[in-house]
């Protein structure tokens, strides 16, 4: 080709504007080699790589065809170095940045931009996929979700994340990087943890707390969170001191479980977009079957409490859910049903979800303590729970409120 060029076309959008520029580059004989075309606030931006054979009145034509159409357009040559760059960019990993929060601050923008540049990232498109803001003020259904693409080669991943961990909590907004890859809209199986990620509360200790030993119960919580007990020890001496306790107290419970923030709207979209959902929990099946009811969870895996003449007797059936009972299953199933692990996500919010976490292909850690947030990939302390389906790469547009 004797010339490559770059067509710029700026301005209001209107309908035919396509058309009108496509019929005037067809009259010089270019060939068409990449196109990108966005409208945003009603303001049109199309950018097309050219080449030709002949210098055929590009520039006259063009302009000619932009007056017509109430459009700026530039025609700037490409040199073959240029050429060259921009095509091993476009070959480069592309890492997705996410940024939520129940509003986002202006400023985020320059500490985004800032942290991008110190690690080499080229900042390559920038969209939102939550809601507007009504005209009222009101925040976005949801919250407020801005997705970055970043292309740049050889940036530490693990180091990005813990800068952006950092930032985020200095500002007040969630900011996750993934890797851009096949499986990020391919996800088929979602596994949750319920305390504390499916509903605001640990049942644990709303049992403990009336049966009367709630404050036995934390104290040898504490000891666990020392160091001094692991999960199976601390699991089996908190259940001992709910023994005796009637089984009405767990309908009870039952009855009242507080739902976490968009769980009802997160679970309404996975169910429509086709996505195994499960519970994998170190609480109690006799809480987890109540939620699937309600919720529709394809299926349950927790903790089997012995009941005996109405009793509860401080024991569980065997075996117990812990860490490793959490990644073992979630491989499991997915074998089962024919997925692969990058096509699974896990969210939790305790240390006894990091091996889960870790085994699937997306691991959200959900309003967890510090020491979690810094160990998984991904975190959510803003937002509902629903939030999740931003970063799977869903757009609001995508979504309803509840179950069709």
């Amino acid at each position: 080709m004797a010339r490559r060029c770059l067509i710029r076309a700026t301005g209001v959008a209107r309908p035919g504007q396509l058309e009108g520029l496509g019929r005037a580059l067809g009259r010089t004989g270019a060939q068409l080699l990449d196109i990108n075309q966005s409208v945003t606030f009603g303001m049109l931006s199309l950018e097309a790589l050219v080449g030709l054979d002949h210098d055929n009145a590009l520039e006259a034509t063009l302009s000619e065809a932009g007056d017509a159409l109430g459009l700026d357009v530039q025609a700037i040559t490409v040199d073959a170095e240029d050429y060259q760059r921009w095509s091993s960019d476009a070959s480069l990993p592309r890492l997705i940045l996410t940024l939520l929060a129940p509003r986002l601050p202006a400023g985020i923008l320059a500490e985004v931009g800032s942290l991008t540049g110190e690690f080499g990232l080229t900042v390559e498109l920038i969209h939102r996929l939550s809601g507007r803001e009504s005209l009222d003020g009101q925040a976005p259904r949801g919250g407020s979700c801005v997705e970055c693409w970043l292309r740049g080669e050889g940036a530490n991943i693990e180091a990005l994340r813990e800068r952006a961990l950092a930032l985020g909590a200095e500002q007040g907004v969630d900011i996750a990087i993934q890797e851009d890859s096949i499986w990020r809209r391919h996800r088929r199986l979602v596994c949750f943890d319920m305390d504390s990620t499916l509903i605001k509360t640990e049942v644990i200790d709303e049992l403990a707390r009336r049966h009367g030993v709630g404050e036995e119960v934390a104290e040898v919580t504490e000891r666990a969170m020392r160091g001094e007990l692991d999960f199976q020890a601390s699991f089996r001496e908190r259940m001992s001191k709910l023994k005796g306790l009637d089984e009405s107290v767990l309908i009870k419970i039952a009855d009242e479980l507080p739902l976490m923030d968009g769980v009802e709207r997160l679970m309404a979209n996975l169910k429509r977009f086709g996505y195994r959902t499960v519970i994998l929990s170190g609480g109690f099946t006799y809480f987890a079957r109540h939620l699937q009811e309600k919720l529709g969870f394809d299926e349950i895996h927790a903790n089997e409490l012995v009941i005996e003449n109405g009793k509860v007797t401080g024991e569980v059936h065997e075996p117990i859910v812990d860490a490793e009972r959490k990644a073992e299953l979630l491989e499991q199933i997915a074998l089962r049903e024919g997925f692969t692990l990058e096509q699974t996500i896990a969210v939790g919010d305790g240390a006894n979800d990091l091996k889960m976490l870790a085994k699937a292909g997306l691991g959200i850690a959900f309003r967890a303590k510090p020491l979690v947030r810094a160990q998984a990939r991904q975190a959510i302390s803003t937002l509902g729970i629903d939030a999740v389906l931003y970063l799977i790469g869903y757009r609001q547009a995508d979504l309803i409120d509840h179950a069709e």
